[in-house]
């Protein structure tokens, strides 16, 4: 059966937002800006330097405790063997939500991982981030090369105030409240953007960029993605599939038998949005202001502030919502919602799929989450879904988990990890949206999914809030 539809909770985001514009000016990419020059379109290139100086973002004004579903065994989770490196590897599946050990009394804002990450990001309410997960690549930005089973602080950002993140498979971004960016982990196909292809990069280094402050940040595998207060995209990493976006998959001949990528190792600026027509006659898509992006293991998604959605890269299993699984070397325009009343508001990508919530609510899926079904090759609604009001959606690699009105929905194909939450001796995966029943009387403001596991970002605001949240299990590794 279908999740039950409740009545919506008044505390939502919708109302967040407006809050927040009461508060002051939010520019294209949904960021509060302080600066009284914080407009779209009118940042000129000679101020980018004194913008920069006065230009301040502040994180969502919810707050909550961090809860956890999923598969705590790092080293081993997405892999068939233990890596020679991971000893003494252990860690169970949580087949429901759980709290943390560390984390009792530290508020959060905001709670990141990625859909082909096993480590994670959260960031308390005073602007400090805090990770643990795998680190083989050392993208947990402590230093050091070692897993780590519980949220530690990043000593080296402490100065720093901290807006958002954004976590690869082995990699990471982190965004501050001066629109800067600083990346550690993998860096082998050059995904950080620090201006070389070192192996690993063990502390927080900030990107090698000039121009406008950064709002927004996305992960790939082994790419990545940004965009400045201007609303222009830029990308970083390995150009396997078309998925940086320059017209190109970067490949060439190192021999007779052995190909290689030509990676771009800094930012590079997306400088062509294109669409096409029922002949597959090219246009460029003109004015095009970027508000948000988002990643899949090798494609993106991208929203501009005319509410149409761009898709490219990999085009396997219908992921990029061009009835065709043809790889796109540059973004192309999504057709579905091009028109009046067919724009999307928020867009999402999980491993091999994509989601986008259309300006009416509804919430649409491509792609494709079970391998042993049929692929979605265009934008289909979630039935199940329909009417309900969605906060906030994560993807994990095969599952999805949305928060909608006052309940928690989720579904994924067989295996899984606990991500989906429905608890111990409860069902493993599901093929369609089900009720997570052990959050039923906990409202949860954010979820965020990772590989094989899911942050609940919930709410305590309320002594009862408190009290149905201590009901919950605590993991302590």
């Amino acid at each position: 059966m279908p999740p039950r539809k409740r009545k919506a909770d008044i505390d939502t985001a919708e109302l967040q937002d407006s809050k927040r514009k009461e508060d002051g000016r939010i520019n294209g990419s949904g960021v509060h800006c302080e600066s009284e020059d914080c407009d779209d379109h009118d940042v000129d290139d000679d101020d980018d330097d004194d913008f920069s100086k006065t230009f301040v973002m502040e994180g969502p004004k919810i707050r909550g405790t961090l809860l956890f579903s999923g598969g705590t065994n790092w080293d081993l989770i997405g892999r068939k063997d233990l890596p020679k490196t991971a000893k003494g590897a252990k860690g169970r599946n949580l087949w429901g939500p759980h709290q943390l050990g560390n984390m009792e009394g530290i508020q959060l804002r905001t709670v990141v991982s990625g859909n082909a990450a096993c480590h994670s990001v959260v960031i308390t309410t005073e602007g400090k981030a805090m990770s643990w997960g795998r680190n083989d690549k050392g993208q947990l930005g402590h230093g050091h090369a070692n897993r780590v089973d519980l949220p530690q602080y990043l000593d080296t950002l402490s100065n720093i105030s901290v807006v958002d993140a954004a976590c690869g498979r082995n990699h990471t971004l982190i965004l501050t409240d001066r629109g800067e960016v600083y990346a550690f982990g993998d860096n082998k196909m050059g995904q950080l953007g620090v201006g070389n292809q070192q192996q690993a990069v063990l502390f927080p280094t900030k990107i090698q960029r000039k121009g406008p402050p950064i709002v927004k940040i996305a992960c790939g595998a082994e790419f990545s993605m940004i965009v400045d207060i201007k609303g222009n995209l830029y990308s970083f990493g390995s150009p396997e599939f078309g998925q940086l976006a320059h017209n190109t998959d970067g490949k060439y001949f190192v021999s007779s038998n052995k190909m290689a990528f030509h990676c771009e190792t800094t930012p590079r600026q997306v400088a062509l949005f294109i669409e096409k027509d029922k002949d597959n006659r090219i246009q460029p898509a003109t004015d095009v202001f970027i508000n948000d992006v988002a990643c899949g293991n090798n494609h993106c998604v991208a929203l501009d502030n005319k509410k149409r959605v761009y898709t490219w890269g990999f085009g396997g299993y219908g992921r990029l919502g061009h009835a065709e699984p043809k790889d796109e070397m540059v973004p192309r325009l999504v057709k579905f919602f091009d028109g009046p009343k067919r724009g999307a508001c928020r867009v999402f990508a999980g491993s091999t799929y994509t989601l986008a919530v259309s300006e009416l609510g509804a919430l649409f899926f491509w792609g494709q989450t079970n391998m042993a079904g049929e692929a979605t090759m265009y934008p289909k609604p979630v039935q199940d879904l329909s009417g309900w009001m969605i906060r906030s959606v994560g993807c994990s690699n095969k599952s999805i988990v949305i928060a909608a009105d006052e309940s928690i929905v989720s579904w994924g194909p067989s295996p899984t990890y606990g991500e989906l939450g429905y608890g111990d001796n409860k069902p493993k995966s599901s093929t369609r949206a089900e009720e997570v029943k052990t959050l039923a009387k906990i409202y949860v403001h954010a979820v965020s999914c990772g590989y094989g596991h899911t942050l609940f970002l919930a709410r305590d605001d309320t002594e009862e809030d408190k009290a149905n949240i201590e009901k919950l299990c605590t993991f302590k590794p």
